[in-house]
């Protein structure tokens, strides 16, 4: 409940910075790019406040530069996360009681403290450890986690001032929102660092304690983020990072007592996993936990016959290939109108040839490496069979190397056939399926958008005629959470697209939203009496 009211700042989208040549943030990315891989970091977990190291350590290497080493983390286990919930439990009394006002400033503090002091050293650990460019760090690890953190402050006032509306003479009606009963598991993606200091911090917010596992790949720049946390004034326990396998963390958290949350942004295969299981052990649990995800996306652009052709070629060679597809919203099947096919066919060939792949450090590159060799490996599997294929064409692209870092060239397959594996499942890297139709089945055509995936989570239409775009709006409105009008399918802003997608792609409980706070507090409807009656009797009973 809210003790008091106080105006917080109102919040604003971070700028963000361009790193053109000569700038004073290009300069100071660079020397921080050179301070993290000069030295290689001994990464503990932080399990109650204390800094724990294990005698097994996992070397953490950039994906673009494979052979070189920025430093070990301390591999746990199940033991480990056993610690990490009792450290969760033990924190959290003082902690769901403290004053909201007093948890609102240490995550306020945390964004400023991105914003200014740890911005280049965040965005470093970004590049170096998930292989993002200059740009795309930038407008995740700094920009989007801190407008994560200041909008969410304001969305929990506004949940704590939502109050009932009438309150009788003589009563008082008020609305409290408790934390959940038990502790959150927070399990967090590679691929936005945003996204790994969102999902503990939203929860950890509402007056919560958290269990945090981040991928093995994003452990570097989670380093990071654990240190502003702890240096914004998060107390001990609040928040408990921890580096175990899944099966382990799985095996104690979804089998405790107080187990309250899980907090998910990962594959449709584990989201759905991690559901049974719950279900499965749903007797164990104090309450039923809250299950939130964002999962797996097939996302789509379709280009009408009126689209403007300069615009659709931006859109598809942005939407498909920046952060080398590895975008959960990136644009992994085009279906592009015959009439214009031959222009944007031309347009997109010709950029691609201009993009430039290397290691992030050069800022001339474009294209980086995808996160792993098993990611490597897989793309470049679906690309080969792509090549044996006659019913096929790759007019772009096609080659990889992962002789130095784990390299896969923006690739481009047109088909002739919609239901094309390319098409159909998620690839998560820079290979793009391309479909023709004819100009007269543009309605024909949505339909097999809206029934080739599993997947709900972006889209995007691009066209001129206002009929076609209400067609398409109407025909596509259950294929995706975030819908693009004359734009790539990318690039959610947090206060202006809440982001989150249905079907198989998740709950859709929109991460930067209200939406998705509410679901981490359980609230509780009180009633007072000031003058409460001392007679069973009512007027009715009483005698003519």
């Amino acid at each position: 409940m809210l003790k008091g009211f106080f105006n917080v700042p109102t919040p604003v989208n971070e700028p963000i910075l361009n790193y053109a040549p000569g700038s004073k943030e290009r300069a100071l990315l660079k020397e921080a790019l050179a301070e993290s891989r000069s030295k290689q970091l001994d990464v503990p977990m932080y399990i109650g406040g204390k800094e724990v190291r294990t005698e097994k350590k996992v070397a953490m290497r950039p994906p673009h530069d494979h052979q070189h080493i920025l430093g070990y983390y301390s591999q746990g286990e199940k033991k480990h996360v056993e610690d990490a919930i009792k450290a969760a439990l033990a924190a959290k009394s003082n902690w769901e009681n403290l004053a909201w006002e007093q948890r609102a400033a240490i995550f306020l503090k945390a964004a400023d403290l991105i914003a200014g002091p740890y911005r280049y050293k965040l965005n470093a650990a970004t590049m170096l450890g998930q292989s993002k460019n200059a740009y795309q760090a930038e407008i995740d690890a700094a920009c989007e986690l801190i407008d994560f953190l200041r909008f969410n402050v304001k969305y929990m006032t506004d949940i704590y001032q939502q109050q009932p509306p009438v309150s009788p003479r003589g009563s008082w009606n008020r609305l409290e929102q408790r934390p959940l009963e038990g502790f959150v598991f927070a399990l967090t993606p590679f691929n936005f660092t945003a996204i790994a200091g969102n999902l503990p911090t939203s929860v950890a917010m509402m007056g919560n304690v958290v269990v945090w596992k981040p991928s093995n790949t994003q452990i570097y720049a989670a380093n990071v983020l654990m240190q502003i946390f702890r240096e914004a004034g998060l107390p001990d326990g609040v928040i408990n990072l921890v580096y175990v396998s899944g099966p382990d963390a799985g095996d104690v958290i979804f089998n405790h007592a107080d187990f309250a949350g899980i907090h998910f942004t990962g594959s449709t295969a584990v989201f759905q996993d991690i559901w049974k299981t719950v279900g499965n052990n749903i007797h164990k649990y104090k309450t039923y936990p809250r299950i939130v995800g964002e999962t797996g996306g097939k996302d789509f652009i379709v280009v009408h016959g009126s689209a403007d052709v300069e615009v659709s070629a931006t859109a598809i060679i942005r939407g498909a290939f920046e952060y080398q597809g590895q975008k959960c919203s990136a644009a992994s099947r085009v279906y592009i109108s015959s009439s214009v096919w031959p222009e944007i066919k031309d347009l997109v060939k010709r950029d691609l040839a201009s993009l430039k792949m290397g290691p992030t450090e050069d800022f001339s590159n474009f294209i980086n490496a995808v996160i792993d060799e098993k990611s490597f490996d897989k793309l470049a599997k679906y690309i080969d069979t792509a090549k044996n294929d006659k019913n096929l064409e790759i007019i772009s692209g096609g080659n990889y190397d992962k002789s130095k870092g784990y390299f896969i060239e923006p690739t481009v397959i047109v088909t002739k056939d919609p239901y094309y594996v390319t098409m159909c499942e998620e690839l998560f890297g820079p290979v793009l399926t391309i479909y023709v139709y004819e100009d007269k089945d543009f309605e024909k055509t949505l339909e097999i958008v809206d029934k080739t995936s599993i997947y709900a989570l972006t889209g995007a239409v691009l066209a001129q005629d206002r009929y076609a775009l209400a067609t398409a709006t109407h025909a596509l409105r259950n294929a995706s959470g975030n819908f693009y009008i004359n734009d790539k399918c990318t690039g959610a802003v947090v206060g202006q697209q809440p982001f989150g997608g249905a079907r198989g792609s998740g709950t859709n409980d929109k991460a930067g939203s209200m939406i998705n706070l509410l679901r981490w507090v359980s609230p509780r409807a009180i009633k007072e009496t000031f003058d409460p009656p001392k007679d069973y009797r009512y007027p009715f009973l009483e005698k003519e």
